[in-house]
């Protein structure tokens, strides 16, 4: 929540500060926004009731009305035509960024069975980080027996970072669990 906001202000800010040279504090990399995604892979068009569902999901575990996405240009190989819903997206922008991945890197990603850390190579060359996560179920929000399917989801870390190891850095200091 507020408590990460104020923990990059006082302590995260100056030590990238001092580890990456920076002249200006306007040069400090700073999480931007965080874009959760879920795709319904093509089941859309079988239940009616499966985009209420993405969209409710999505709608308990980041606390803001979801978006529905759709597709821009029908593919005859995939049965989609243009203008047909494919999935939705929330995207997340200060306190609630925070609080959400407060919640991901403390409450939900623990709960994965097996779990050793996400993966420190899914940066793109240019300072965002994509985690693929493979249930909704991990969240506490979304109650087991009101799930029709399992259903996975991208979240996306979009940085004003240059650099991944940039980056890496500032999610790490945020508390992103990076495996060794």
């Amino acid at each position: 929540m507020a408590r990460l906001k104020e923990l990059y202000t006082a302590e995260i800010a100056p030590a990238l500060m001092k580890k990456f040279g920076y002249k200006s504090p306007m040069q400090i990399p700073k999480l931007d926004k965080i874009v959760v995604n879920v795709g319904t892979g093509g089941e859309e068009r079988d239940n009616a009731k499966a985009m209420e569902a993405i969209i409710g999901d999505l709608t308990a575990i980041t606390g803001q009305k979801a978006v529905i996405n759709k597709a821009k240009k029908s593919v005859a190989n995939f049965k989609l035509r243009a203008g047909m819903a494919i999935g939705g997206k929330v995207t997340l922008r200060g306190d609630r960024m925070y609080e959400f991945m407060d919640r991901l890197f403390s409450i939900a990603l623990p709960l994965v069975r097996d779990f050793k850390g996400i993966n420190p190579n899914a940066f793109d060359g240019r300072g965002n980080y994509s985690l693929g996560l493979k249930e909704q179920l991990i969240f506490p929000e979304i109650e087991y027996e009101k799930v029709d399917r399992v259903r996975g989801m991208d979240i996306a870390f979009v940085t004003t970072a240059k650099t991944d190891e940039e980056a890496k850095e500032l999610l790490t200091l945020l508390g992103a669990p990076f495996s060794k």
